[in-house]
């Protein structure tokens, strides 16, 4: 994936878990916290391949 489709995968991803996190179930809220953490790395992982290329 290149640096663009990262970061949009990992905004979404992270959106998805900060509404799953507001939900009644606590496994729903778990998953929710994870999502949101998944969201982040793959941001992260976005900004790296700006900054170095596509190529990573």
């Amino acid at each position: 994936m290149g640096e663009l489709t990262d970061k949009i995968k990992g905004n979404l991803d992270e959106a998805a878990g900060k509404i799953k996190q507001h939900g009644d179930d606590p496994e729903t809220r778990d998953e929710g916290a994870a999502q949101e953490i998944k969201g982040k790395g793959e941001q992260f992982a976005g900004k790296v391949k700006g900054a170095l290329g596509d190529d990573i």
